[in-house]
């Protein structure tokens, strides 16, 4: 059976006194959410993600990460991806360290990697209405560029359903901002981009009846990490990895 070693990936690891900036670019315009951070042994004294990342702005450049460290999900190399990826779950976050006994970082496990062998050998049962979160965060296509890295900051989250008159007309993620060449000068004010050209179409989506073990396969299948819960026409509803491994025993 394979094990978090399986997965394991090099991740970003800065140290405690390294910039606030240093970690915002990392953030920013790579794939992972969170970077970790170690003291000066070299161990492991957590993690800050892109909320904390976006929150500091140019002119306060000389912030150092320290104070803004939060406890890290950690692994050993023997776990089970299906314990990685509870604590995962428990935490809300992307991926986890994989650490050894003095916490030196030996690498890290993403979620997206070891979420499609969860799926494939662990039952997800319920409905979507059940897991979905129902509170959904949403933008507009005429929407800005900072608009969008402004809901990843004060959401959390890092994909939003694109509404226009109530009716759902794309998706728009961290990765789409990450991948657009035209990103980096639009925050920088030297150009301006919305989210109707960034945005995805047709979307994924699901209904609230449906099992939560066909959103799971979705997400894989699309390789997306959120899906909007339909209603008829109606969006009531979004569904992500954690949601499904809610119900992960």
């Amino acid at each position: 059976m394979k094990t978090a070693q399986d997965f394991m990936v090099e991740i970003p690891v800065l140290k405690e006194t390294d910039g606030m900036t240093k970690a915002r670019q990392i953030l920013r315009d790579d794939r992972f959410r969170e970077v970790y951070v170690t003291d000066a042994r070299k161990n492991l004294t957590g993690y800050i993600d892109i909320t904390d990342a976006l929150r500091v702005t140019a002119t306060k450049s000389n912030v150092t990460l320290e104070g803004f460290v939060k406890d890290a999900t950690t692994g050993c190399r023997e776990d089970s991806v299906e314990t990685v990826a509870r604590m995962m779950r428990d935490h809300h976050t992307d991926s986890g360290a994989i650490i050894d006994r003095e916490r030196h970082i030996l690498g890290g496990v993403l979620l997206s990697d070891i979420f499609p062998v969860i799926i494939s050998r662990n039952e997800m049962p319920g409905k979507v209405a059940t897991h979905m979160t129902g509170n959904v965060v949403a933008a507009s296509p005429t929407d800005n560029i900072q608009k969008i890295y402004t809901l990843i900051m004060e959401s959390g989250f890092t994909a939003f359903p694109v509404v226009k008159k109530k009716h759902l007309v794309g998706i728009i993620s961290r990765r789409d901002l990450i991948s657009s060449r035209a990103v980096r000068s639009t925050l920088t004010g030297h150009a301006q981009k919305t989210v109707d050209d960034l945005m995805k179409q047709p979307v994924v989506t699901i209904t609230p009846d449906e099992p939560v073990s066909k959103a799971a396969k979705l997400l894989v299948q699309y390789d997306v990490s959120r899906l909007p819960v339909l209603d008829g026409e109606t969006l009531v509803g979004i569904i992500d990895r954690h949601d499904v491994l809610s119900g992960l025993s």
